[in-house]
């Protein structure tokens, strides 16, 4: 028992659990576009934390099972979370920037869940096409890609590893990725709302209802999303060359990838299925672009050794 208990203060596992950790928290965040895309938003009514009032929902229909999946699965990660946390601080030793990381993750988490409230109690679910929902929306999901961003970090750096800063034309690339990442993501959600309340019958009347003056704001705001995506696409390049080998290789292979499936998502009018594997590698892009870009928060190279 005491030998478990050594292991433990000593962080021995804890990497582990934290790559974990994030793979649930992806899990969780694409489980929530299957909500929005269904339109399973209201399916546990204007209730929050409880579904319909109830904790076990009674003769639920598929939309309440759709949603009530999603806030199990949310109240799982806060729990996980929780324990990564007081994990953190039993094994790191005070102001280490690994327990810094692990409570941004735990403040960014608690906005998380008062945005997904603020969503259900302001009736911003369904078929809400108002400026309000877009305002909510895009707030709510740039909290998320952040709080994926602090529990990557927390992982990275539990990590042992060799350090290696970027030099200030890497930091520079690397700070517009990850700016521009944001607002593709951000803008995405915006994207994929309007896809879902007001679907095209095909893709030239896509085109045409993106630039006429009688389709909803909603719908003319879609081009702001490829727009973000190329500059966050021409500044990861910039940034790639900067990088070693190896976060360059899977950087680049993730990046390429996701111009695919954004291409394919418009092609094919984004299907549920494609916008969930969208997502996913969307993830995993932001995952791998926050660890390559880690070393921005190091001291910066000396370049006048």
């Amino acid at each position: 028992m005491s030998r478990i208990i050594t292991s433990i203060r000593n962080g021995r596992g804890l990497p582990a659990y934290a790559a974990f950790v994030i793979g649930f928290m992806v899990l969780v965040i694409l489980e929530g576009a299957v909500v929005r895309a269904t339109g399973s938003g209201a399916g546990c009514g204007a209730h929050w934390p409880l579904c319909n009032g109830e904790i076990l929902p009674h003769h639920p229909r598929l939309a309440t099972i759709i949603e009530f999946i999603h806030r199990s699965l949310t109240g799982m990660c806060t729990t996980l979370v929780a324990v990564l946390i007081a994990w953190t601080f039993l094994a790191r030793p005070r102001g280490d920037r690994v327990r810094h990381a692990a409570i941004a993750t735990g403040i960014l988490l608690i906005t998380e869940g008062a945005l997904g409230a603020l969503l259900v109690l302001g009736h911003y679910v369904e078929n809400n096409a108002s400026t309000a929902r877009v305002i909510v929306q895009c707030v709510h999901f740039t909290n998320t890609m952040l709080l994926l961003a602090a529990m990557t970090l927390t992982w990275w750096w539990l990590r042992p590893r060799d350090l290696t800063p970027l030099c200030p034309t890497g930091r520079t690339a690397g700070v517009l990725a990850l700016l521009a990442t944001l607002l593709t993501g951000a803008t995405g959600s915006v994207a994929a709302l309007a896809d879902t309340l007001f679907p095209s019958p095909s893709l030239h009347a896509a085109l045409a209802q993106d630039f006429s003056a009688t389709t909803p704001l909603l719908i003319r705001m879609r081009w702001i999303h490829p727009t973000a995506a190329l500059l966050a696409f021409a500044a990861t390049l910039w940034l790639l060359p900067q990088l070693k080998a190896t976060p360059r290789r899977w950087l680049a292979v993730l990046l390429f990838l996701q111009l695919a499936l954004g291409i394919a998502d418009v092609l094919l009018l984004a299907p549920l299925s494609l916008q969930v594997l969208h997502l996913l590698f969307a993830d995993l892009y932001w995952i791998a672009l926050v660890a390559a870009g880690s070393s921005l928060l190091e001291p910066r190279l000396d370049t006048t050794a």
